[in-house]
């Protein structure tokens, strides 16, 4: 039975005028029980915490407890104290949870939705599950160095002064926005000051800022497609009509010359998701001049390229907006460990205090212990040597999943060289369903995501997401072997049914 202490008094019920007191206190602590805010293993206050609680003699809480033990709902050990029993009495626990109720078929109540909560969808969140070939989206979390991380938040948190346990600003600690402008800066050649940095639990909140703060129901939303589920669902939510644009070699295509009313555009030049592509300059260029014309905020999302294994690295598109037109997004979850639920929203000046106002009114601020460990381990030099380090184990994990994809997948799989991130794009053989290649991927221990997870529009050819950083080379060239024999299994197949289909319609 586990054992869970009770340290905080318990909520008690009003006592009615005439009521014994020992009746009533057997009664509430009962029902307490019976409807769970003492649930199984729940260690009971001590008798005499709760005689001063209830303004009652100890020897009234003794005999209440002692009634309670002989009915069967708790059970008392010396030096384990009083607690509810794992499995209550059988004839009580059938009873009417409140005395004198008739038993009755409850119903939910009517409930009245506002709008958004009409329009929301769940974001499926991260489970707990053993790793394999070929998750997406996931560091190593293993090879994070979480010894140096708990050296730097001890030595932080023994000098945590009374003003870091109050609190900080809306837009996060100066400490962290200052080690998060600066390292912006220098890596990814975004043009900003402390002050333009917002910190945010992850690219979603940011998201979620953008979407309450600049989008009307009714209005167009501009996104990839394929593109990031999150992002449509959460400008979905919003009421607004979402324009799908289709991605090519060089990145988003440009929305239409006359796209009235488009209020966002949200994009993920540096490693598109989930194709791989990185927008050209071209591309960027014209982007923003469109944006200009049209008066259309962009959302650069910059989630994973940190990670580049070849080629220059290519500046945030940020840095060239001369116009205040781009809000610049990041995350630490996907460079550190997911459940650091820190981020960054770099935005304009001129938005600062409306972007800060709204997050002073949804989470007051961000968690200050965590800025607080964040900025010292950013500013020690660890941030960097993790992600030096991370650059090469994911480069050779990725160098073995195309070398095993060259030797195993050829006319099955055609996997992208990406020069980024944590994952990969593979289109299938002309022909072959994502879903049916996914399930078929899955059934040998394999985890794939087809590439109508991710779209809106329908797709003429389908292919697979792989994630590659987070699994180690043993399990890649494992999974690589998997996916070539259930993708055997389906290419003659699909070509079968369709030259069979072609002789019925011969005939």
């Amino acid at each position: 039975m586990p054992k869970r202490r009770v340290n905080v008094p318990l909520a008690l019920p009003t006592r009615r005028p005439g009521m014994a007191a020992g009746a009533w206190l057997h009664a509430a602590l009962r029902d307490a029980i019976l409807h769970g805010r003492l649930g199984p293993g729940a260690r009971l206050p001590a008798t005499r915490d709760l005689a001063v609680q209830a303004g009652l003699s100890r020897g009234t809480v003794v005999r209440a407890f002692e009634q309670l033990a002989a009915e069967g709902y708790v059970r008392g050990a010396v030096g384990s104290g009083t607690r509810v029993r794992a499995v209550l009495p059988e004839e009580w626990s059938q009873l009417p949870r409140r005395a004198g109720a008739r038993p009755r078929d409850v119903t939910p109540p009517k409930r009245h939705f506002a709008a958004f909560a009409q329009r929301v969808t769940a974001f499926p969140g991260i489970t707990e599950r053993p790793m394999r070939a070929f998750r997406a989206n996931q560091p190593a979390v293993e090879l994070f160095p979480a010894s140096e991380w708990a050296q730097v938040a001890s030595r932080r948190l023994r000098a945590a002064t009374a003003r870091h346990l109050i609190g900080c600003g809306a837009a996060g600690l100066p400490l962290l926005q200052r080690a998060v402008s600066d390292y912006l800066r220098a890596s990814r050649g975004v043009r900003c000051t402390p002050a333009q940095v917002v910190i945010t639990t992850g690219t979603q909140e940011a998201l979620d800022l953008v979407a309450r703060l600049f989008v009307n129901a009714g209005d167009c939303v501009v996104i990839e497609d394929p593109g990031y589920v999150g992002a449509r669902l959460t400008f979905e939510a919003a009421g607004a009509r979402i324009v799908p644009r289709a991605v090519d070699a060089e990145g988003m295509t440009l929305p239409r010359a006359r796209s009235a009313a488009v209020r966002v555009a949200y994009i993920t030049p540096a490693h598109q998701l989930p194709l791989g592509v990185s927008m050209s300059l071209e591309r960027r260029l014209a982007l923003l001049e469109w944006a200009r014309v049209h008066g259309t905020l962009i959302v650069e999302d910059d989630y994973d390229s940190e990670y580049r294994f070849s080629g220059r690295p290519v500046p945030a598109l940020q840095g060239l907006d001369a116009h205040g037109l781009v809000l610049f997004t990041g995350s630490f979850s996907k460079v550190m460990f997911p459940s650091l639920r820190l981020g960054y929203l770099v935005v304009p000046s001129d938005l600062v205090d409306v972007v800060s106002g709204a997050v002073s009114i949804s989470n007051r601020h961000p968690p200050v212990l965590e800025q607080l460990v964040l900025a010292d381990f950013i500013e020690g030099g660890h941030f960097a040597r993790h992600v030096r380090r991370m650059r090469e184990v994911y480069a050779e994990r990725l160098g073995v999943l195309l070398a095993s994809s060259r030797a195993q997948l050829g006319g099955l799989l055609d996997v992208s060289d990406v020069e980024a991130g944590l994952q990969t794009f593979g289109w299938l053989a002309s022909g072959v369903s994502g879903d049916v290649a996914t399930a078929a991927a899955a059934a040998r221990d394999v985890e794939v995501a087809p590439l109508s997870r991710f779209s809106i529009a329908p797709i003429t050819r389908d292919g697979l997401q792989l994630g590659f950083a987070a699994v180690d080379p043993i399990e890649i060239r494992r999974g690589v072997t998997a996916l070539a024999r259930a993708l055997e299994g389906l290419v003659p197949a699909q070509r079968g049914r369709k030259a069979l289909g072609e002789q019925r319609s011969r005939s």
